[in-house]
């Protein structure tokens, strides 16, 4: 894979996307858009990749949305109708939202705008001590974007995330912590040696099958109305699990003391009923 705005890595399990636009803080584009979009489509596809890590080049994760247009760089009124409008941003989240693989964020300096609310969907988020924060779009005189309405106050709560968005400060990795916001915060130098080692913990010793469902089942249960919708699914995933040849593995290894090997691969083992969420889905 080849992109003008990201640069991608295998290594053993591990994907690293790193946003590639240094010199610019990596700040957030159309074209980055389009090949984030791509390249997780290519990550669903790839059984070799098990664990995704997203982080930036240079000393930023991601400065937010690129403003080198002017004052119109969020006016697309003559461009198209608000009625066919779809925001650049949400499109990212929503695909990142639906990947089959646990995703990692290894922010490495500041993460403003979108590019903070493109890490909402990822599963984990580990800072830097130097990492910078900031919901800034009060103070650009937009409103939060890339689903960051439903993504934030689930991540944080709504207190939290009503204080941040409001004020549209910037915050410390240290405030992020306490927030709720990143899982922890470590020296600049042992960032993607963390990340990686948790990533290694996931790709060594789980089921991907497993690890896609589950992830699905606790995102996707995030906007469920009652746990009786949570127990439909759980008796679906568990029944199909329990009698798949990952679920006859992991009990077997267990009992004979052995590492497991687990046979499954996502781009063919996800049960009958998986995607149940797309019904309800808007069209792309």
């Amino acid at each position: 894979m080849s992109y003008e705005t990201l640069e991608t890595e295998l290594d053993d399990g591990l994907f690293t996307v790193t946003l590639n636009r240094p010199d610019r803080l990596n700040a957030f584009t159309t074209k980055m858009l389009h090949e984030l979009l791509d390249v997780f489509e290519e990550i669903d596809r790839n059984d070799a990749i098990r664990v995704v890590i997203v982080t930036g080049a240079g000393r930023g994760f991601c400065a937010g949305a690129d403003l080198g247009g002017g004052s119109a760089t969020f006016d697309n009124s003559e461009r198209e109708a608000a009625s066919e409008h779809r925001d650049g941003g949400g499109r990212a989240t929503l695909r990142i939202y639906d990947c089959t693989k646990p995703v990692i964020a290894a922010i490495n300096g500041p993460a403003v705008g979108v590019g903070i609310t493109m890490t909402l969907p990822m599963d984990v988020r580990i800072a830097a001590d130097n990492a910078k924060f900031g919901f800034v779009f009060a103070r650009r005189g937009i409103v939060p974007e890339a689903c960051s309405s439903w993504f934030l106050p689930r991540v944080v709560g709504i207190s939290q995330a009503m204080e941040w968005v409001a004020t549209g400060r910037i915050f410390d990795a240290a405030e992020a912590l306490a927030g709720g916001l990143v899982s922890r915060v470590v020296a600049p130098d042992a960032l993607l040696d963390t990340t990686r080692a948790l990533g290694r913990e996931i790709a060594d010793n789980t089921s991907a099958v497993s690890v896609a469902l589950s992830r699905q089942l606790l995102w996707k249960m995030l906007g469920a109305d009652h746990p009786m919708e949570a127990h439909k699914i759980d008796s679906q995933a568990i029944y199909a699990m329990g009698r798949s040849a990952d679920g006859h593995e992991g009990v077997a290894s267990f009992l004979e003391k052995r590492p497991a090997e687990f046979p499954l691969r996502v781009s063919n083992g996800l049960p009958d009923f998986y995607p149940w969420w797309r019904e309800r889905k808007f069209s792309d």
